[in-house]
């Protein structure tokens, strides 16, 4: 029996390839609205950061959600994601202790 292929996905922030289970997706839905997508099921175009705020403001610095998606991305809606996965992180943390 063939085992299955695991999807691999391109982290925007640091540009490595790992799997998608492990990376956090960001959206941008069909009203142009960009936010993090922890289940990785709504729909709408995606893009993929690590779980890690290094990630994240690389990303940020380097124009990369933007590039990503065509559009510019407002200060308010990064600091939203921000602080969206810093509050994800920090229960991810809670669980593992």
């Amino acid at each position: 029996m063939k085992s299955k292929k695991v999807p691999m996905r391109l982290c925007v922030g640091c540009g490595t390839m790992q799997p998608k289970k492990d990376l956090i997706r960001v959206l941008k839905n069909a009203e142009g609205e960009i936010k993090l997508d922890f289940t990785g099921k709504q729909s709408g175009r995606g893009a993929y950061l690590c779980k890690n705020m290094d990630c994240f403001a690389a990303a940020k610095k380097g124009h990369r959600i933007e590039r990503s998606f065509g559009c510019r991305v407002s200060e308010e809606v990064y600091e939203e994601m921000e602080h969206a996965l810093q509050t994800e992180l920090a229960r991810n943390s809670e669980h593992l202790s």
